[in-house]
């Protein structure tokens, strides 16, 4: 088990939001996450989950977008 637990401030820090942020998405169910004890830590997995899914990719312009007859 090589997997990295981060907490709700290291997540926060990698996704450069505040700590709100993530204790929200953990809130909302959003985001996969493992109590130990009362501690909050999410995997380092989830946080590269949750980004990918959420990352939103530039459109190609074609002729048609640029106002371009065809």
């Amino acid at each position: 088990m090589n997997e990295r637990y981060l907490s709700v401030d290291q997540v926060a820090e990698v996704l450069g939001t505040t700590v709100r942020f993530p204790r929200r998405l953990i809130e909302e169910r959003r985001i996969t996450y493992v109590k130990v004890g009362r501690h909050v830590r999410i995997p380092e997995s989830a946080v590269r989950e949750f980004i990918n899914a959420n990352t939103v990719q530039p459109r190609r312009r074609g002729r048609a977008l640029r106002g371009v007859a065809a």
